[in-house]
């Protein structure tokens, strides 16, 4: 029995997996297990994940043959996984070299159920930018519910947003068997998962330190989604359970993540990689505003203090002024 199960989903990752594997190897805390859990790429991924394994019987590997998304992957991993703790990695990131000691040591000295870390963001130009979660502490369930649930429940419009991903926390594997937690989705499955698992948490370490470093790969970011609105109400339809089941509630918390998910459906519909005119984009974005309830947030809420180029697109959405929006975009892509 590990002390922590680390779950690494994979797809088309031939490029990232040795370096990512090695980051765990060379952990200077060693009692893990990796679950290398390949989403049926058709690269090299499966020849190098077995070759890992092969390596070092502390790494087990899974291999799915059609690619089900990284909720379904993720999930495969967390039923298989065997540590008392859980901590998830992505394929081109990397984890620091004492990143398990710390959030071990961290544990056991606090009794915490959960521990949560900073993390380095780094871009592909040479940038670099420390990322806090909280103020190092231990938090009980009172306060991590007024300073993560809420925020994650309801502030998906104010800066800075705080984001649910999964790998900036180690998980108490008895606490997502017991409230029987799963990945939903491909939108935001992250942000679903952490918030319904904070729900449950009583006590949380944090340590400034980053563990972690996240590279923003241009080639993680995705292109045009056809079905995005549909992942967009799968993730709200969701987010309402749990904030049903859980009793959570805030002011106009749904009229911000209407906003928030309209924003980025916006954002979709004018990508490059999709190859509808202009106009035709155009007069998708009015359809999606005239929506009931992307018509209500918008009348009960005015954004404000966003990034400068999802200001402009609110400021536009609520002056109806659709022909500058799709002059912007233009602009923006290229078009």
């Amino acid at each position: 029995m590990p002390g922590i199960s680390i779950i690494l989903p994979v797809y088309q990752g031939e490029i990232y997996l040795k370096n990512c594997v090695e980051s765990v190897r060379r952990q200077t805390f060693s009692d893990w297990e990796l679950l290398i859990v390949d989403d049926g790429s058709t690269d090299d991924t499966a020849a190098i994940a077995e070759e890992c394994a092969a390596a070092d019987d502390r790494i087990r590997f899974f291999r799915r043959k059609k690619n089900g998304g990284v909720s379904e992957a993720r999930n495969l991993g967390v039923n298989e996984a065997r540590g008392d703790f859980l901590t998830f990695l992505n394929v081109d990131d990397r984890y620091e070299h004492t990143a398990l000691e710390v959030m071990w040591s961290l544990q056991e000295a606090t009794k915490a159920d959960t521990v949560g870390f900073a993390y380095l963001a780094l871009g592909v130009d040479g940038s670099k930018a420390e990322v806090p979660l909280l103020k190092e502490g231990v938090y009980e369930a009172g306060d991590i519910g007024e300073k993560l649930v809420t925020p994650l429940l309801a502030y998906r419009l104010r800066l800075p947003v705080l984001g649910g991903q999964v790998w900036r926390w180690m998980f108490s594997a008895r606490l997502i068997r017991e409230g029987r937690l799963s990945f939903h989705g491909k939108y935001l499955e992250d942000e679903l998962f952490t918030l319904e698992y904070l729900c449950l948490a009583r006590r949380l370490a944090v340590t400034e330190q980053a563990l972690y470093r996240s590279f923003r790969n241009p080639a993680s970011v995705p292109g045009y989604r056809k079905d995005l609105e549909r992942q967009f109400d799968r993730y709200l339809e969701r987010k309402s359970a749990i904030a049903k089941k859980q009793g959570l509630d805030a002011p106009l918390w749904r009229e911000e993540n209407l906003w928030a998910g309209l924003l980025t459906l916006v954002e979709n519909e004018y990508h490059k990689g999709n190859s509808a005119k202009a106009k035709e984009k155009q007069k998708a974005v009015e359809t999606l505003c005239k929506r009931e309830d992307f018509a209500a947030a918008i009348a009960a809420l005015a954004p404000e203090g966003l990034h400068p180029n999802r200001q402009m697109t609110a400021n536009y959405i609520r002056g109806r002024h659709f022909f500058l929006l799709t002059q912007m975009y233009r602009l923006k892509f290229g078009i």
